[in-house]
């Protein structure tokens, strides 16, 4: 449910927020956040909707995503986003890690360089 309403008021053609509230919310520009999404999927496994031992989904990458950035972004405890995100503060925080640990994967050559 909590990706469901995720995607009708952020991704879905008919979405319930504009995209200045999108960008007010996320930080970024609505087509940045899925180019951002594409690239972490392509690198890293953890991001792609896997299932549970139970057969059911497990969490969207878009809200894997939402949730990393809105813990960096706003400073959010990971204990927080059990209520926005429905999901516990351990796999937060193991969100978080990959996140992080993937974007340095990605943008290390293009962004990081050593101080001069």
């Amino acid at each position: 449910m909590t990706h469901a309403n995720l995607m009708n008021n952020y991704f879905n053609p008919n979405l319930v927020y504009t995209q200045e509230d999108f960008q007010y919310r996320f930080l970024m520009r609505h087509h940045f956040f899925k180019s951002l999404l594409r690239e972490v999927q392509q690198v890293n496994s953890y991001f792609r909707q896997k299932q549970d031992r139970a057969g059911r989904p497990g969490f969207s990458p878009h809200q894997k995503v939402t949730v990393a950035l809105r813990m960096m972004a706003y400073g959010s405890p990971a204990d927080s986003m059990d209520e926005t995100q429905c999901m516990s503060e351990s796999t937060c925080l193991d969100t978080l890690e990959h996140f992080c640990d993937t974007i340095v994967k990605v943008y290390k050559e293009e962004y990081l360089r050593e101080p001069n």
